[in-house]
């Protein structure tokens, strides 16, 4: 089928290609008209703006939008909102709040116009492996896209997860999850490193990944990593975060469900971006006080 695809970065340009592959017809816009021609080059084809991307589509139209959250995506709906005509269906598939999403659905809604919040995983491996879709939205314009949906995704690798905003709920919540099971995997290698014994941690990785109740997609890439570099040499331990695990903490703090260990990861980031720590400073000064313990200066990290 036909779709618009607005927004070309590492996942954008992926699912593009994907779409490409299997048998769709992709008209494409992005910002950067080098990403354009990228996609152009695999056989989509190129829009110079939003207007000419949904004239090249006949009715009813679907637009895939793969921005940046917050205002960038709000914007780009409006914008193709106000191009698109009643029947026609927008998919946000970036990491939008889910209430953001649920209000746009119904601004939408009031010119005609369906949305559907596609909760998007996969990362640079998609277009290898698929995307997993978690699919939130009214259930005629999610069985129109479906075709969308199911080449995208590897088998059994979509879902229709309920009404508008779940989508993106599911997918805010995967992310939580995601935070605490590389938090996990980090902690561990940390105890291993550090045991004293002589231990191949590529090595460990990969027995790992053989039969143990702890194998996992994270763990396979944990092994493609010690295996590059056994002592990861080179890397930093600032660890970011692109806001899904916050929101899933905040969702838990305002509904009094407990998430200990999806918060304390969160925290564990944050700590990795201190170079100095005024809370592990006055920790280390209280010892001294009370107990007389040594306390290491400025230099004697």
């Amino acid at each position: 089928m036909d779709i618009g695809m607005v927004g070309l970065g590492r996942m954008g340009a992926n699912m593009t290609v994907r779409l490409l592959r299997g048998g769709h017809r992709v008209i494409a816009y992005d910002v950067d008209p080098g990403a354009v021609d990228k996609v152009v080059s695999e056989g989509a084809e190129g829009a110079g703006g939003l207007a000419e991307l949904v004239a090249a589509l006949e009715a009813p139209r679907a637009v895939w939008v793969m921005v940046p959250a917050g205002k960038v995506t709000e914007d780009t709906l409006d914008e193709l909102a106000g191009l698109l005509e009643p029947g026609d269906t927008l998919v946000d598939g970036g990491n939008s709040h889910f209430s953001d999403t649920i209000a746009a659905h119904r601004r939408l809604a009031e010119r005609g116009i369906a949305l559907v919040d596609a909760g998007t995983s996969g990362g640079i491996w998609g277009l290898r492996e698929g995307y997993c879709l978690m699919v939130g939205g009214d259930a005629e314009p999610v069985r129109r896209l479906e075709p969308i949906f199911t080449t995208l995704a590897p088998p059994q690798g979509y879902a229709h997860v309920g009404g508008p905003g779940t989508g993106h709920f599911v997918k805010m919540i995967h992310n939580g999850i995601e935070y605490a099971q590389m938090e996990a995997l980090g902690e561990g290698f940390e105890l291993l490193a550090g045991s004293g014994f002589d231990l191949d941690l590529a090595q460990i990785a990969e027995v790992w990944r053989h039969g143990s109740v702890i194998r996992s997609w994270l763990l396979d890439l944990a092994a493609s990593a010690l295996a590059k570099n056994p002592t990861l040499e080179g890397i930093s331990d600032r660890i970011d975060d692109s806001g899904e695990g916050r929101w899933t903490v905040h969702y838990a703090i305002e509904n009094a469900i407990p998430a200990d260990v999806i918060a304390t990861s969160l925290f564990k980031r944050f700590a990795s971006r201190q170079e100095e720590s005024t809370s592990g400073k006055l920790i280390a000064a209280l010892r001294g006080e009370f107990g007389g313990h040594p306390v290491h200066h400025t230099g004697q990290r």
